[in-house]
């Protein structure tokens, strides 16, 4: 394990300071959590030796094997006054398996082996945790550190399934290296078949991860894989933080998913859920021990309003270990990469996020509204992440643009690797919903694309999950609506409509991929213009699996256009790649021309040509340049292959000459049709393949 050294007054502050001059009126603040961070840190390791130690909890609590084969339960139920342990084992006998009482809340549970040496308890037993209460009331319960639950089809709720398979599966590949260029598919397992039903881990195994590898995604990043009782609920109301939800097949089989992924060099991030969790009772945490302030903050303040769900108490001790440790178990047990922090707008802010607009007042990010505990805790989750797996990515999910999320401890931030450009997408459903595209504000969209904070790294994205799922509209679908079921054969002439609609999806996407951040993120399907929204099946639909699938069907059609679309894709992020622009710096814009409706920047020393124009294309137009040299194109929209209209010729070379233009010392003349985009390479530079 690495040492750990930290002070308690915050050694790199000036570079923070000296990025963003603002921050300087709050040194104090910062210097103040930086105290509070540190402190616990080492009341951490006073109390538990190290902290590697103490989020390795899931090796102490629940249920642990000995060499033996005895077994030692452990939980941590304040509010009980007595625990039990029940179950297939015991033929459900609710009192015969008494826990004995520790101290600091905690109960424990010895299991000798049986006469033949093998474990009392043993791989698949169904059990149940016996709570008595102090008001004298028994309550079933699963284990917080339970690590399989399953549910039978007639069953409401989850039972606690013992798991302990006496072959534990070994993982045969190593973590690919972090990638400079993080490009990001964001998958749902669940949905990753066109068949009509819930699709499973060897499904997504045997038939996705070949599409990501394909298309140039090198980041997968799985929702929904925490158990959750309620399907439509996304994943986001977690009620086992240990199980990989069984729904989509054992854990093995998940384990496989991520070694599979490993071996074809993808990173694999899992969509965590710390800032909540669900009310359930019967299978989550919520009145574990019979309170409503076990996990949670008790009362009204525990409660989170919207998403009806329990709100958790990050200044208890246990509360930390228990969340720090479930970290722990997806990188040890499943070899996950990093995680993608949901929600964590909720747990910055005492009002979590609820009827507040963010202005960008940094009064808003300081205060009494701002929950120091939870930054304090994510503080320790990041620090302990990277200080043991320095290859880690966490990527956080919040809409508030809290200053310093993604700088290091050491200079007064969270110590995030990036942040989700979450306004991105906003304001192209905005635009797609509002106004026709002749009217579009480019100045507008470049600086919604570009108004990030410098020195923190961001994922951007025209759409994700939140803009597929019913009652919104994904990008395809905004554009090309009802077309997209009759229209979409290339062995027809291209409608008005989805001429339209599918050139604007290849420039909003490479766009928002090549100017607005560090990384880039794609949801499933999307890639190709998926022709449904998502929706989950619920009473409201009979139940229906209809729309959640993702019909990669489609793709394999070769007369229909979801293809060119899924072509383009592919290409775009094999030239990122290849030239690697979101490793590189902001992009410079040189032509930002709203009559023309023509983009123009620079980027990896790279040229990028946006013409949205509906209908104006133009010969001979000026562009200008860094770098004297002869240009080629090296990715063009106007390709037939991506449902385009082959007005350039592919192998053209473009010359510099010596006119000043727009800033720049060389420019050069280029034919530029209407809705199209253009990558340029300098052949004279050396990049980096």
């Amino acid at each position: 394990m690495p040492d750990l050294i930290i002070n308690e007054t915050l050694p790199n502050l000036n570079a923070f300071v000296q990025a963003d001059p603002y921050i300087r009126h709050y040194e104090g603040e910062l210097q103040r959590r930086y105290k509070r961070f540190a402190e616990h840190l080492a009341q951490l390791e006073e109390a538990e030796g190290t902290f590697d130690r103490f989020t390795l909890s899931y090796q102490y609590f629940g249920i642990q094997r000995r060499s033996d084969n005895g077994l030692v339960l452990r939980e941590w139920a304040p509010g009980a006054k007595a625990v039990f342990l029940t179950g297939d084992f015991n033929s459900w006998e609710k009192q015969s398996h008494p826990f004995t009482q520790k101290e600091f809340g905690k109960w424990e549970l010895y299991l000798s082996p049986k006469v033949d040496k093998s474990p009392v308890i043993k791989h698949l037993t169904k059990l149940k945790l016996v709570v008595l209460t102090k008001t004298g009331e028994y309550l079933f319960r699963i284990s917080p550190w339970a690590k399989y639950v399953t549910k039978m089809l007639d069953s409401v709720t989850y039972d606690w399934t013992h798991w302990d398979p006496p072959q534990p599966y070994q993982f045969q590949h190593p973590r690919p290296p972090r990638p400079s260029s993080l490009r990001i598919y964001e998958a749902h397992v669940g949905i990753g078949s066109p068949e009509e039903k819930i699709a499973s881990y060897k499904n997504f195994t045997r038939d996705v991860l070949p599409r990501i590898k394909d298309l140039g995604y090198n980041c997968v990043q799985l929702m929904a894989i925490m158990e959750h009782a309620y399907y439509a609920s996304f994943g986001y109301q977690v009620t086992n933080f240990f199980a990989a939800s069984s729904r989509f097949g054992i854990p093995d089989d998940l384990k496989h998913l991520v070694d599979t992924a490993h071996s074809m060099g993808i990173t694999v991030l899992l969509d965590v859920v710390h800032s909540h969790a669900s009310s359930n009772t019967e299978d989550g945490l919520n009145y574990f021990d019979g309170t409503d302030s076990c996990f949670f903050h008790g009362g009204s303040r525990g409660n989170h309003s919207l998403w009806g769900s329990r709100l958790f108490n990050y200044s208890s001790w246990e509360v930390v270990r228990f969340l720090l440790s479930n970290l722990r178990w997806w990188m040890e047990e499943y070899h996950f990469d990093g995680f993608r922090f949901d929600g964590v707008t909720s747990m910055l802010y005492h009002h979590h996020g609820i009827g507040t607009s963010f202005s960008g007042n940094y009064g808003e990010y300081f205060g009494m509204h701002v929950d120091e505990n939870a930054v304090v805790y994510l503080m320790l989750a990041n620090h302990i992440l990277h200080t043991l797996y320095p290859q880690c990515i966490t990527v956080a999910e919040d809409v508030s643009g809290m200053p310093g999320l993604c700088r290091s401890i050491e200079e007064g931030g969270l110590g995030f690797d990036y942040r989700l450009t979450m306004a991105v997408p906003d304001k192209w459903i905005q635009v797609l919903k509002e106004v026709w595209d002749e009217d579009w504000d480019l100045g507008n969209i470049v600086y919604t694309l570009t108004n990030r904070r410098r020195g923190e790294a961001s994922v951007t994205y025209a759409e994700s999950h939140d803009q597929a799922l019913v009652g919104d509209k994904s990008l395809a679908f905004w554009l090309m609506d009802k077309e997209m079921y009759t229209n979409m054969s290339a062995l027809i002439a291209m409608t008005p409509v989805i001429d339209r609609g599918i050139q604007l999806h290849k420039l909003i996407r490479l766009l928002t991929h090549s100017l607005g951040g560090e990384g880039y993120l794609n949801f499933i399907g999307n890639e190709f213009g998926h022709p449904e929204w998502l929706d989950f099946p619920r009473k409201g639909n009979n139940e229906s699996y209809y729309y959640a699938r993702r019909q990669f069907n489609l793709v394999d059609i070769e007369h229909l256009r979801y293809r060119q679309l899924y072509a383009f894709d592919r290409d775009m992020n094999l030239t990122e790649d290849k030239y690697g622009w979101l490793a590189a710096g902001q992009a410079a814009v040189t032509t930002l021309n709203q009559a023309d409706k023509v983009i123009v920047f620079e980027r990896a020393n790279l040229l990028f040509i946006f013409n949205f124009h509906p209908c104006n294309s133009y010969t001979d137009y000026r562009v200008a340049v860094e770098h004297a040299g002869k240009y080629k194109i090296k990715l063009n929209s106007d390709e037939l292959q991506y449902g385009g209209h082959g007005r350039l010729v592919r192998d053209t070379e473009f010359f510099t000459e010596p006119m000043p233009f727009n800033g720049r010392a060389q420019s050069f003349l280029i034919y530029i049709p209407c809705r199209t985009a253009l990558i340029l390479a300098n052949e004279d530079i050396d990049f980096r393949h």
